[in-house]
């Protein structure tokens, strides 16, 4: 941008922004008038920059005009998404709501009608239902492909039954159970993955990611308090 551009910038449209901003632009979420007019300015300096890249000559008036429709639209100069979730154009769109971590969900009957909070639900550690669907129906075409004996040894050790117990009832010594289990576990292997036992007690990514910014927190909280401890 040319020193005649960013003198009209600074005398002639930023003045505008600043009368008109916090009168016809409505503010989105956490934002403020004096963060909208930061914003437009930066706005406004690129179409300047651009006007004057394409020698096209303009008013300091139709720059404001169109500055402050853009931001009245959800523009805004770091982006103008209308997916992104966060986006001041999705909201305005009403594509996308945003709510608090404290909003109630339901009363907790069995607590003494203790408000169930919507962050309670998110720190659940409880699997999501449709991992466990998922779960299910491997592990019911996995038994459907067993024998007789086979499932019922996987049922006897889902009951906790010991492989003494196991050959008495199945009329074998325990050697054979020792072998039929070892089978079982190599199928489970085949049939699930390698991974089978790493996927088990993963920890879905959304969990985790709410775990780190929860220790980001904390840590922040602890240098500002000076309450850091060395380990």
């Amino acid at each position: 941008m040319s020193p005649q551009a960013g003198y009209l910038l600074q005398d002639q449209v930023v003045p505008r922004l600043q009368s008109a901003i916090p009168k016809v632009v409505h503010c989105i979420g956490s934002e403020d008038a004096q963060e909208l007019i930061q914003d437009s300015i930066a706005m406004a300096a690129k179409m300047l920059h651009n006007t004057e890249q394409a020698n096209k000559t303009v008013t300091p008036g139709n720059i404001a005009y169109y500055t402050i429709q853009h931001i009245k639209s959800g523009r805004r100069s770091t982006g103008s998404s209308m997916v992104d979730v966060y986006g001041s154009g999705t909201q305005l769109k009403a594509r996308t709501r945003l709510n608090s971590l404290d909003e109630v969900v339901a009363n907790n009957e069995e607590n003494g009608g203790e408000p169930f909070l919507l962050h309670d639900v998110l720190s659940d550690e409880q699997e999501d239902p449709g991992t466990k669907a998922a779960r299910k129906m491997d592990w019911e075409s996995f038994m459907a492909g067993l024998s007789a004996r086979d499932q019922q040894i996987i049922q006897f050790i889902i009951e906790g039954k010991s492989r003494s117990a196991m050959a008495r009832e199945l009329n074998v010594c325990t050697s054979t159970i020792n072998y039929r289990k070892k089978n079982l576990a190599l199928k489970i292997q085949e049939f699930m993955g390698d991974e089978i036992l790493v996927d088990i007690q993963h920890t879905p990514r959304w969990k985790q990611d709410l775990q780190t910014i929860k220790e980001k927190m904390a840590c922040k909280f602890d240098r500002c308090h000076g309450t850091t401890t060395l380990s």
